[in-house]
């Protein structure tokens, strides 16, 4: 029975990266809340979002009928110890969260999850990485761009704000959104 990939997710970033392990797929998108819980560690609540947005979609496409739906959820989060820095929602913010990660290392968590009606499988990427010491002007000069809006911890590494990476440890499509290596092994075990 031919199996039907659907990604779980609306971000442009993680469709380019899966399409760069060569799979078709199509693309069904959850609007689960976002929200971390007063218990959670920063682990327990990136696993929990990706696994919901999975789930969640998982019941869309038996709901439309899709036949051997596969789904692949994914989230990331930025972190500094135990806090998690979610998406800016105003210039403040991104000074606020970019501040911070100056001239500090922080982590970048990114979890896949993978299900369809059988079976659930999650990993969870964990990249250190480093910035430069930024100066309040080059976070609003970067605010100005419109890059950080969307972006857990207002930067993107694939794009301008990666001139503020001075090294990272671990995966680099993991920062972007999708690490590559283990969303292939994840998806051997389902395709």
């Amino acid at each position: 029975m031919q199996k039907s990939l659907i990604l779980a997710s609306a971000s442009p970033r993680r469709r380019e990266l899966l399409s760069q392990l060569g799979y078709e797929f199509s693309i069904l998108v959850s609007d689960i809340e976002e929200v971390r819980q007063l218990d959670e560690t920063p682990t327990q609540y990136v696993q929990r979002l990706a696994e919901s947005k999975a789930k969640t979609v998982l019941q869309q496409a038996r709901s439309k009928g899709i036949v051997a739906p596969v789904i692949i959820g994914s989230d990331t989060i930025v972190t500094q110890g135990q806090q998690v820095f979610e998406k800016p929602h105003s210039l403040q913010d991104s000074l606020g969260m970019l501040g911070q990660l100056s001239n500090a290392q922080h982590q970048v968590m990114t979890a896949v999850c993978v299900c369809d009606d059988d079976k659930t499988e999650t990993i969870i990427c964990i990249t250190d990485v480093w910035f430069k010491p930024l100066s309040p002007q080059e976070i609003e000069d970067y605010w100005q761009t419109g890059e950080p809006c969307d972006k857990a911890g207002s930067y993107g590494i694939q794009g301008i704000g990666g001139k503020f990476v001075t090294r990272i440890e671990g995966s680099y499509h993991s920062v972007v959104g999708l690490p590559l290596f283990e969303t292939e092994q994840l998806l051997h075990q389902f395709l």
